[in-house]
């Protein structure tokens, strides 16, 4: 007689009692998951490797049994959840697992478990869009990529920032108003040719098409406001004054050509240095859409700018 096996479910905890002896692998993962706030299982396979079926098992397993990962409960909203690859985030026991090994690693993102602003479905697409420009700077042996702990700790870095609340807040004054700026994440890439480092610093903006581009009063909310305000920044470089970087490129990335296009043309109408804007149109943004593969295509697939030529992050 042939022996039924009930899956579990992908959506509560159902623990067997099984006891589990943690690897190095598990290791790599809880570490991964202390930098993203969220992370596809298929991101995650593209980061620590070896068999993909056998990692989907581990992964459910550290989910079932003993709390080490979490699934968020935000993804099964989504109609089509059972279709899409599972989200992990990194669960109590992981947490103080990596921390008694004293391995734990800085933030890739500032989208922590207390206080986060941002909706399930933006955060996700930004921790999906860094993880894909990580992965091509792990490609490349001459490259590294910088997180925004790194940035703050650096000498060039006034105490004042590394001791803020809100370390990466901008505020400028425009058009007779006092505009606020965070961006979704800011990172840097290093570049080494022979025995020479450069570097290009960035923020991210993620757009998924809910924000109006233009409104009648610049009070309200925007995409054209928050054009004007990284303006100001480029153009006073607070970047530099703030944090003592050399530059700052702004890498905003939306949901389909016509959108993308309304945005770099509100750019162009700004008087704006054009040259530090960098755009890219996506339709994995969707929320019932196919999820983003797991490659490094943000690295490597060149980036818009308005009025000039196209811009590829893995090029110094």
């Amino acid at each position: 007689m042939d022996t039924v096996v009930k899956r579990r479910s992908r959506m509560r905890r159902q623990s067997t009692g099984k006891r589990l002896e943690l690897t190095r692998r598990d290791l790599e993962i809880f570490k991964l998951l202390s930098r993203y706030r969220y992370l596809r299982s298929t991101f995650i396979h593209a980061f620590v490797g070896g068999d993909r079926t056998k990692l989907i098992e581990r992964l459910g397993t550290l989910y079932h049994e003993g709390g080490y990962l979490n699934r968020p409960a935000q993804q099964w909203q989504v109609v089509n959840a059972r279709y899409q690859p599972a989200v992990y985030e990194l669960d109590a026991k992981g947490a103080e697992t990596i921390a008694l090994a004293g391995e734990s690693t800085g933030p890739a993102t500032w989208l922590g478990k207390a206080g986060i602003q941002r909706q399930f479905a933006h955060a996700l697409t930004i921790c999906d869009t860094l993880a894909s420009i990580e992965l091509g700077v792990c490609e490349n042996p001459t490259l590294r990529f910088v997180a925004w702990k790194e940035i703050l700790g650096s000498p060039r870095c006034p105490e004042d920032r590394r001791r803020s609340n809100r370390p990466f807040e901008f505020t400028v004054t425009a058009e007779g108003q006092s505009l606020r700026l965070i961006p979704d994440a800011v990172f840097g890439i290093e570049y080494k040719a022979e025995e020479r480092k450069t570097y290009r610093f960035f923020a991210l903006e993620v757009d998924r098409g809910t924000m109006p581009v233009r409104r009648a009063a610049l009070r309200q909310s925007s995409y054209r406001k928050k054009l004007i305000a990284y303006r100001e920044v480029t153009a006073r470089e607070l970047y530099r004054l703030q944090y003592g970087l050399p530059n700052l490129f702004v890498l905003t990335l939306t949901t389909g050509d016509a959108h993308l296009k309304t945005i770099m043309t509100a750019l162009g109408r700004l008087g704006a240095d054009t040259r530090f804007f960098l755009f890219k149109a996506t339709s994995d943004l969707q929320l019932f859409g196919k999820p983003p593969p797991a490659t490094s295509r943000m690295m490597w697939a060149p980036w818009e700018r308005h009025g000039h030529p196209p811009l590829t992050l893995s090029t110094p």
